[in-house]
């Protein structure tokens, strides 16, 4: 057979296949009722009891128990005022969130003798815990830090526990709680012995998430940041924690959902997405047997500062510490005698207070006096 002979046949073949494809191409797609599906397994009572997640405001705080809270803070402040006495100069005052009709309690912490105008640097505490609250906890090392010149605020911002029901549904993770907590900064510039130059910012777990976000945003106030086992991702952290912890959040007021109905909200809301805005120094500790915090979440933030910020951030992974009150090793610097409220020390946790101070001392100079308005100039 001639090579002409053979394209010749292959030309009749493809035109006896045209009408097949255009018939094909005609016929209608084959209705989705039709094809076939998967079959459902028959429905768990229990196991869809245990996954379900309401997104309904009214459903988050059902069943609290809101008098045991005010009772156990009424029992926080009273000891405060005891414990403080002739050692520190305590008040329990209020100041008003740049956002929202709302007070803002909070602890105020301060050397019984001021040293004059601007005599004093400055830190903004922040406590941990979905509800959590400021507690005893933290006594010891606050003692340490007015020792050591500062003047220590720490407030009890929207959500928090012991204020009653209003006040804890108005909880707004990594929203609005982040402006309360700010807004302790204009109550400190009432204050004529602390000097507005030299404040910082700490904090523990979700004290440490608002911590980073207060330092994430374009313009802050603090001139040093340090965040110990910090929450950083809500979006890994939801799916990690499961229905349970995320019935917390996907309830809040300001949030109704999870993550794969609001990725936007939630990816706002996780500081790990924010590193590059950071322009302030900032220390973050955490520990690789954290069991609230786990450390496949903050090792997310320390590689991202390492790689992205490492001319500001002073980061530090503490390997299977002794754990502390809770959590494993999430609580490992917080290592405290509930009943005398005396440190309960571990090389570790001497370590990580050690580098703390020797930060914060390096950035904010809280033992160096003010100079004299013409020694500024």
């Amino acid at each position: 057979m001639t090579l002409k002979s053979v394209a010749l046949a292959l030309l009749i073949v493809a035109a006896a296949a045209v009408p097949v494809a255009v018939q094909n191409a005609q016929q209608p797609a084959q209705p989705a009722a039709a094809r076939p599906t998967r079959p459902q397994p028959a429905m768990d009572p229990e196991r869809a009891r245990q996954l379900y997640v309401s997104v309904d405001p009214n459903d988050h705080s059902t069943g609290y128990n809101f008098q045991r809270d005010l009772d156990a803070k009424a029992e926080t402040d009273r000891r405060y005022a005891e414990i403080t006495r002739g050692v520190v100069d305590y008040q329990k005052i209020k100041y008003r969130s740049r956002v929202g009709d709302l007070e803002i309690p909070a602890y105020l912490f301060q050397p019984l003798t001021k040293r004059g105008p601007a005599g004093h640097a400055a830190l903004v505490w922040v406590h941990g815990g979905v509800h959590g609250n400021w507690d005893l906890r933290l006594w010891p090392f606050v003692r340490e830090a007015v020792d050591r010149g500062y003047v220590i605020i720490c407030p009890d911002y929207r959500g928090s526990t012991g204020y009653g029901k209003a006040f804890h549904d108005d909880i707004d993770y990594g929203g609005y709680e982040i402006d309360d907590v700010m807004s302790a900064v204009e109550y400190l510039k009432t204050l004529p012995h602390v000097d507005m130059d030299r404040l910082g910012i700490m904090g523990w777990s979700h004290g440490g998430y608002i911590t980073l976000f207060t330092v994430f945003r374009d313009r802050t106030p603090f001139k040093a940041a340090a965040a110990i086992v910090p929450v950083t991702n809500l979006v890994f952290r939801l799916s990690y924690k499961g229905p349970s912890y995320q019935r917390g959040f996907a309830t809040q007021k300001r949030i109704q959902g999870l993550p794969f109905e609001k990725p936007d909200l939630y990816i706002q809301r996780s500081p790990l997405y924010s590193v590059d805005s950071l322009q302030v120094p900032l220390l973050v500790h955490a520990a690789t047997n954290d069991t609230d915090v786990n450390f496949v979440e903050d090792q997310q933030m320390i590689d991202a500062l390492r790689s992205r910020k490492p001319h500001l951030a002073e980061t530090k992974v503490y390997v299977d510490p002794p754990v502390g009150y809770a959590g494993g090793g999430h609580t490992f610097s917080r290592r405290v005698n509930l009943d005398t409220l005396q440190r309960e020390d571990t090389p570790e946790q001497i370590d990580s207070w050690n580098r703390t101070w020797t930060f914060f001392e390096w950035h904010l100079r809280p033992q160096t006096p003010p100079q004299s308005p013409a020694a500024k100039r």
